[in-house]
């Protein structure tokens, strides 16, 4: 597994990531979350490269579009990362299930 991003680079790193595996290009992803279509894939690329990072209500556009929870988008750490897009995947029962698992596993520590 690679080391996890730098905090600098780390909403970037992530951007791609989910991007990437949405099969998206960047300059349709911009668009999509309603960039104009001029500007979309520079910005989105400025955002990747750790050049500029979007407000909170952009990065909640884009984690709409990408299907992934907004705070993948900050979390350094890639396991992490890993539990928030998962997490992000359940529905209410399973996500309870999942708490309460958690719940016993750190009482149990």
């Amino acid at each position: 597994m690679p080391p996890s991003p730098s905090l600098r680079s780390v909403f970037g790193t992530r951007l791609r990531l989910a991007r990437l595996a949405a099969g998206l290009p960047q300059d349709k992803l911009g668009v999509k979350a309603g960039l104009d279509e001029g500007t979309a894939s520079a910005r989105i690329s400025r955002y990747e490269s750790g050049v500029h990072e979007p407000n909170i209500s952009f990065a909640h556009r884009l984690a709409d579009e990408l299907g992934v929870p907004a705070p993948y988008f900050y979390a350094a750490d890639d396991e992490l990362a890993k539990l928030i897009l998962w997490f992000g995947q359940l529905n209410a029962k399973q996500r309870k299930s999942l708490l309460d698992f958690a719940s016993r596993i750190k009482s149990s520590s």
